[in-house]
């Protein structure tokens, strides 16, 4: 008895021992790769406009009340003045499912699929010089740029990047990481095009060469989903009730039948 007790103990301490000293290691030998390859590595790739983005747009010029007119929140403090909307709310343009956005004045303009500096050609093209004297300046941003982290992750929701830009490690990072049952070899990634056409793909993460994959920039509206990897699954399996129900009815006859025999011994 007491050598199963010694035996029992030793291994529970070497599983804690083992858990406690658990790493996790992402891009192994990345290190070891040499700098013309990394030089290869694909620049993080432009957002491109799609039904149901928010584009902030801004008209500005050396005279302001030249550019007010083209302004969104110009037009609509125009018509009302009940807005409580911040003058930067005002300013963002929906991409309806058409993939267009009503431009004040101008009236609506097709951006689908387009990327800011092509978005920023087009209003320029519209304005100057057909509205304007002299070219104005056009700032343009994505206002809703997100990637959803879900699964095997620490705190998985909804990132919203207001740069614009942002890797599958930061991603990763801003949800506090996988959790250590996360499956870092098959990390799939869900991606909508302009077009509306879903794919996945599938990221590995301990891949050394990872930084040149095309899906190591995350664009706006991916969803990056962590799977259980294969202990949390076998850990996840439950027993049948019934199974449950005479396992436990076996366990208490076995108790009895010790108690009865150390009574009597």
């Amino acid at each position: 008895m007491k050598f199963t007790n010694r035996l029992l103990s030793i291994v529970i301490t070497s599983v804690l021992l083992s858990s406690c000293g658990t790493s996790v290691v992402y891009m192994k030998d990345a290190a070891k790769l040499p700098q013309e390859v990394l030089n290869k590595a694909n620049n993080p790739s432009e957002p491109h406009a799609m039904p149901g983005d928010l584009i902030q747009i801004i008209v500005s010029s050396r005279n302001p009340e030249a550019a007010k007119p083209y302004n969104k929140s110009t037009y609509i403090n125009s018509i009302s003045t009940t807005s409580t909307s911040s003058s930067q709310d005002l300013q963002c343009y929906l991409v309806d499912n058409n993939g267009e956005i009503e431009f004040p004045v101008i009236g609506k303009l097709q951006i689908k699929g387009l990327s800011k500096a092509e978005i920023k050609e087009l209003v320029l093209s519209k304005l100057y010089p057909n509205h304007l004297s002299e070219r104005p300046s056009v700032e343009v941003r994505f206002k809703n740029f997100q990637v959803t982290l879900l699964g095997e992750v620490k705190s998985p929701g909804t990132i919203t990047v207001s740069n614009e830009r942002i890797n599958i490690l930061e991603a990763i990072a801003s949800a506090g990481d996988l959790t250590i049952n996360g499956e870092r070899e098959k990390v799939r990634l869900v991606r909508t095009s302009a077009d509306g056409v879903r794919t996945i793909h599938t990221i590995n993460l301990n891949d050394p060469q990872l930084t040149l994959s095309p899906y190591y920039n995350l664009q706006q509206n991916d969803v990056v989903y962590v799977e259980p990897n294969g202990s949390k699954k076998r850990s996840s399996w439950s027993i049948p009730p019934a199974l449950s129900l005479i396992m436990s009815s076996v366990g208490f006859l076995v108790s009895l039948a010790t108690l009865g025999l150390t009574l009597f011994k």
